[in-house]
């Protein structure tokens, strides 16, 4: 019966993950319905008011800008693997191996597992152009959501020294063989339509859009719009607060029987 009481308890931790994770999602929903949507020339318009009465670089606002991405002054970046120009880019490789393990019955098997050798984000800012004006944003490592997946390719073999040098020969660690590396890349293109949530100031002159300094402020950088984000945050909260409940309740159930 010891075994059933701690899978209750398991049970009952997730459960209140799940709970969490709900308030999370609540908290990201209410979050956009109270930012304002704002022209970017109503923002620098607030900015010149301030500098006016001599508040230099002292500009802050939460707010969502919707808008077209454009390049950084420096020109577009290329993504590293199709070379498609873009202004922001991920890149992964991910080594598929087979190991070798024994099963409940002492019997030698294999299975396939991924190991990810490469997660690389470009870092370079780029800016969002709406029809009144444009303003810079500052990915700060955060990746958007949905970008556009451009390029998935697995190739089969051992990467040697001319492949990544991650592994030499076609088995290594004793039982384990190299199957391939998939490489895949996600993109924004110039051009895409952006939603963006975050802090807009002018520490370094110009309007810039960023991650709050607030810790309990998000910041959203997607593809998708506001009503497209909003409905998808209510229907994940539900189901983690519903999801989360029904396995409370069996986790505690399991505890009590595992205590009689």
């Amino acid at each position: 019966m010891a075994a059933v009481w701690i899978v209750g308890l398991i049970l009952v931790a997730l459960g209140a993950a799940g709970f969490l994770m709900a308030q999370r999602t609540r908290a990201r929903r209410h979050a956009m319905i109270a930012a304002e949507t704002l022209p970017i020339a109503e923002l620098e318009e607030h900015r010149r008011t301030l500098a006016d009465l001599g508040t230099v670089g002292g500009f802050r606002k939460v707010c969502e800008v919707v808008g077209a991405a454009h390049p950084h002054p420096d020109g577009p970046l290329r993504a590293p693997q199709s070379g498609v120009e873009c202004v922001w880019y991920r890149q992964t490789v991910v080594h598929k191996y087979s190991e070798q393990y024994r099963d409940s019955d002492g019997d030698w098997r294999r299975r396939e597992k991924n190991d990810t050798v490469l997660d690389d984000t470009s870092r370079q800012g780029y800016a969002l152009v709406d029809d009144s004006g444009i303003i810079g944003v500052d990915p700060n490592g955060v990746a958007p959501d949905r970008p556009e997946k451009v390029h998935e390719n697995f190739v089969p073999g051992s990467p040697g020294p001319s492949g990544g040098g991650f592994f030499n020969g076609g088995f290594f660690n004793g039982g384990t063989e190299s199957l391939g590396m998939t490489y895949t890349e996600w993109v924004i293109r110039p051009g895409q339509r952006l939603y963006v949530l975050g802090e807009v100031h002018d520490r370094i002159g110009p309007l810039v859009i960023g991650k709050p300094e607030s810790s309990s402020d998000p910041f959203i950088v997607s593809t998708r719009s506001e009503e497209e984000l909003k409905a998808s945050a209510a229907g994940a909260q539900r189901w983690w607060a519903w999801g989360g409940s029904a396995v409370a309740v069996l986790g505690i159930v399991l505890v009590v029987v595992g205590l009689l």
